[in-house]
């Protein structure tokens, strides 16, 4: 597999079985995605894109045709192997945050780190170096019921990216956000990808969003119907920015990060990651949470020490 393409699709083909019937979610998908771009998969409700991310994330087996990630082919993985896989490989972060309710910011944040087997003192140290870039060095113990949507939507996108993942998935990020909060979090997500150099992968039902990728494809009836290079493909980086990223073990990278505004999905003991809902699904799948953002947390001043509780 040549080392500049990140994710390879060959003849990948969904088929789901409801009672006596058949649903083609999937037919006969062929797409490379490099390493480094921003991918933008757009279509409308039942396109298939939700159970193109599945299958691209490993969340869900192939009918037929393979998916190939970092030389290894994930569809033929047991779930012990591809929940190693995705530990090392993988990030993720979903419509409706999936963080631990229970847990503070800086908590989530470090849960992949704790999963790899990193020391707290370490996991902390890059889980307060994330926060801090995705500008919440001051809600660092606060729990999701005391922060806004938007604020809850970036602390998963420090969860995925604190373990520097070669791969981030996004499902409808968005979805719940108001329009000011949607582009600050689309800016967001889009310049720390481009700052690690790692692919980013955006599933969306808004073709608005799609101004923000480097490819847009757009999926109708199971089959890719356009793909198309953005403007934004061949247009420099950016600015630089002055926030280091942190590496698993906390150090702060030579890669410079800004943290001014803004689902890995919550992963269980063995790292397994919540399957991403797809509408086409049968009955026994479940559906997606209902939309609604948590109310706005009073605001407070200076940085809380963050801790493990």
């Amino acid at each position: 597999m040549d080392k500049s393409i990140a994710i390879q699709v060959s003849s990948l083909r969904k088929i789901y079985r409801i009672g006596s019937n058949q649903v083609v979610a999937l037919d006969n998908i062929n797409l490379n995605i490099p390493v480094g771009q921003v991918c933008c998969i757009v279509g409308t409700s039942g396109s298939g894109k939700s159970t193109l991310l599945n299958q691209l994330a490993g969340l869900e087996k192939p009918t037929r045709g393979s998916v190939m990630i970092a030389g290894k082919n994930i569809a033929k993985l047991d779930e012990d192997r591809l929940a190693r896989f995705r530990q090392q490989n993988v990030g993720f972060i979903f419509q409706s945050y999936n963080l631990m309710p229970g847990m503070t910011a800086i908590e989530n944040v470090s849960m992949p780190l704790n999963f790899r087997g990193v020391d707290k003192k370490k996991r902390l140290k890059a889980s307060k170096l994330m926060l801090q870039n995705v500008g919440l060095g001051n809600r660092m113990n606060h729990r999701p019921s005391q922060m806004s949507g938007g604020q809850q939507q970036r602390v998963g996108i420090a969860r995925a990216f604190v373990a520097r993942p070669k791969i981030i998935f996004a499902d409808e990020p968005t979805g719940n956000l108001d329009s000011r909060t949607t582009i600050e979090v689309m800016e967001l997500m889009v310049k720390m990808a481009k700052e690690s150099n790692l692919t980013l992968v955006l599933v969306t039902h808004d073709v608005e969003l799609a101004e923000y990728a480097d490819r847009v494809i757009t999926l109708r009836d199971g089959n890719i119907v356009k793909d198309t290079l953005t403007e934004r493909a061949s247009s420099p980086k950016g600015p630089p920015v002055n926030q280091p990223m942190p590496d698993e073990r906390g150090n702060a990278s030579a890669t410079d990060h800004k943290g001014q505004s803004p689902n890995q999905p919550t992963p269980d003991e063995r790292g397994n990651a919540s399957a991403i809902v797809n509408k086409a699904q049968p009955p026994n799948q479940p559906m997606p949470d209902e939309r609604g953002n948590a109310s706005e947390a009073p605001k407070t001043t200076g940085e809380d020490e963050p801790h493990e509780q």
